[in-house]
């Protein structure tokens, strides 16, 4: 099957050539995102693949529906950039890739924890001026800390076991679908405001849907500890950026680490070393010196990437071979 791949950087394009070494599918890269101006460039692509930052809106798949696409394969499990709705109006299969390494997820949302707390960051940048003082940097231990998480799927839970297990800590969950396996071994399933009031550090693992957009907000952030410490490598709308800057000028956030934003697809996964950067929250964010910024990488590992090619181009075969797709989703 012919499919254009859109957002394809020089990793992207290795691993899926990688899965594809037996030319099933004929690959054609693009490096532009997909939107409704780029849309023209699929024209008589039967497949399209596209990644987190993609703009699958209304016009944008009218288009594609047009030009003869007929499935919007996405190499992500998130599919808040895709108009569902308008995808099954228009005749339009959506598949994505679920699960591709939870533990690459984990592992991140603990370094930056622990980078965060322990101040290495700031650490590297003195020792490499030839400054070996310590002022400043003390931190904290994690055990017996309270630890909130706000979604407990597979990366939520494997981030509370880390916790509980490897460090000694006490987890609160907030979940709508509880886990039991989370329960079981501990954590207190609490409201989310509860959570907010108890929580040391506040981890962010659920998806972006309507009920989750803003879900840190202004008046969460009030009912906050002072000094919380907040992480996010799920999806930036999660966290309302402004509130959250008011919180660090106020210091009722004594840490903040964001591996994505509300806006990056304005900016992530591209080069702006040698421009000027016209965001100004963005901007400000990264000012903060007990702020760390990183640019949606928590999933960047060779496992990962591994998994989201061999998976997107099986969901591919699928719908090419008429085969009932495991990662078809499902639009009511």
């Amino acid at each position: 099957m012919k499919v254009a791949v859109f957002s394809t950087k020089p990793y992207d394009r290795r691993f899926l050539e990688a899965a594809n070494q037996d030319k099933t599918h004929q690959l054609h890269f693009f490096e532009v995102q997909m939107n409704e101006d780029t849309a023209i460039l699929a024209s008589d692509y039967p497949a399209i693949c596209v990644f987190v930052n993609d703009n699958l809106d209304r016009p944008t798949i009218a288009k594609l529906a047009a030009g003869g696409t007929k499935l919007i394969a996405l190499r992500c499990a998130g599919f808040n950039n895709v108009d569902l709705k308008a995808a099954k109006e228009l005749g339009l299969t959506v598949v994505r890739v679920p699960a591709y390494s939870p533990y690459a997820v984990t592992e991140y949302t603990i370094a930056l924890i622990l980078t965060l707390n322990r101040k290495i960051h700031r650490a590297y940048n003195r020792v490499r001026e030839g400054n070996f003082a310590i002022d400043g940097l003390v931190g904290f231990d994690l055990n017996c800390k309270t630890v909130g998480i706000i979604g407990t799927g597979k990366i939520g839970f494997l981030v509370a076991e880390a916790l509980m297990k490897g460090f000694g800590c006490k987890i609160l969950a907030y979940d709508p679908y509880p886990n039991p396996d989370l329960a079981a071994m501990g954590a207190k399933y609490v409201d989310l405001d509860e959570l907010a009031r108890r929580s040391d550090i506040i981890t962010l693992h659920c998806p972006l849907t309507p009920e989750t957009h803003y879900i840190i907000n202004e008046k969460l952030i009030s009912e906050m500890k002072k000094g919380v410490m907040l992480v996010n490598t799920g999806r930036g709308k999660l966290i309302d950026t402004k509130a959250v800057i008011e919180g660090l000028k106020s210091k009722k956030i004594g840490y903040i680490a964001l591996d994505v934003y509300e806006q990056e697809a304005n900016f992530f996964f591209e080069d702006f070393s040698n421009e000027i950067i016209a965001d100004d929250v963005l901007q400000r964010l990264v000012t903060f010196p007990n702020a760390i910024v990183t640019s949606h990488q928590a999933f960047f590992t060779e496992t990962a990437l591994n998994n989201i090619s061999e998976t997107t181009l099986g969901n591919i075969t699928d719908f090419e071979t008429g085969k009932d797709c495991p990662n078809q989703i499902a639009i009511e």
